[in-house]
């Protein structure tokens, strides 16, 4: 038996009369910023999502049961709800058998959303190998999960605190297709692009369909990365953000600080460094990206 999520009235709808999905994950209103500005943005992306003529299904789970879609008081309790796990793989089925709250990272929200039966996902950016990881073994499920969960995920590439090279290894070595929309060169979160030739290139939401399609055809597990650059008028150079991001992981080094700390005391010092340009640039990117997700959604129909 599979395992069905509760679907929202408004995905419910949509998944009945065909129309088009796009699933969210619910990370970034729980661990992302406060409130309400957590709140803020999420209906933000949704609406974003809804404007380019799809469906927003944002996945979490509350008391225990797996949501795909939450109404607008959900989405409030959630922004507002203290004590929120944050559920990777690993602890998704324990928060639920518990009876839990927890919000859904990368990885969750791809099992999320391919149990409700949406293919597209938008986020802001995918976690990866981190720096050290020769030492530490730090590397992010969502690697994994790319390639065994069909789901095109939409994000502006890796985030820019991880080592974005071997980030790039990892995927090639799970046959994970990474594909840059519209330039050569894998974009680095903040700044549009780095200094890494992307593996693919595709110029329109039908070829990125089309590919989603012919996976599942040739009996391929596993979906796509679909990495989108941050609107260049949203971006921070890569010259201006890099010594930023090597300050801050100097300091998390210099105060012990490790494990699944370490990624939220980066965004944090990098938001302070930036005097808050960090957050603004993010809030771009996810809605860039969730306008991508929209159109490649609506072409697979």
């Amino acid at each position: 038996m599979t395992y069905a999520p509760i679907l929202s009235p408004e995905v419910a709808t949509a998944k009945s009369e065909g129309h088009a999905l796009v699933a969210l994950e619910s990370t970034i209103i729980t661990h992302g910023m406060p409130y309400p500005q957590n709140l803020e943005t999420a209906r933000r992306v949704e609406a974003e999502v809804r404007a380019a003529g799809a469906v927003p299904a944002t996945i979490a789970v509350i008391d225990g049961q797996l949501h795909a879609g939450l109404t607008d008081a959900q989405l409030e309790n959630l922004a507002q709800a203290q004590g929120v796990s944050k559920l990777s793989r690993a602890d998704l089925a324990a928060c639920m058998a518990a009876g839990g709250t927890g919000a859904t990272t990368v990885a969750a929200t791809m099992i999320g959303a391919h149990l409700a039966g949406i293919k597209v996902f938008a986020t802001g950016g995918i976690g990866g190998v981190h720096k050290g990881a020769e030492d530490s073994f730090d590397i992010s499920a969502d690697l994994r999960e790319l390639s065994e969960t069909p789901v095109t995920v939409v994000a502006a590439g890796a985030k820019a605190i991880l080592d974005l090279p071997k980030t790039l290894e990892v995927l090639e070595t799970y046959g994970v297709p990474v594909i840059a929309y519209g330039q050569d060169v894998f974009p680095a979160f903040w700044s549009a692009a780095s200094d890494l030739i992307a593996p693919l290139r595709m110029d329109s939401a039908a070829d990125i369909a089309a590919a989603h399609a012919l996976r599942a055809q040739l009996g391929l597990p596993g979906g796509q990365l679909i990495a989108n650059p941050i609107p260049a008028e949203a971006e921070i150079a890569k010259t201006e953000i890099d010594p930023i991001i090597v300050q801050a992981m100097a300091e998390a080094g210099a105060q012990g600080i490790a494990g699944k700390a370490v990624t939220p005391f980066l965004l944090q010092r990098i938001f302070e460094l930036t005097e808050g340009r960090s957050l603004e640039a993010n809030i771009a990117l996810v809605l860039n990206n969730a306008r991508l997700a929209a159109a490649i959604a609506r072409e697979l129909g």
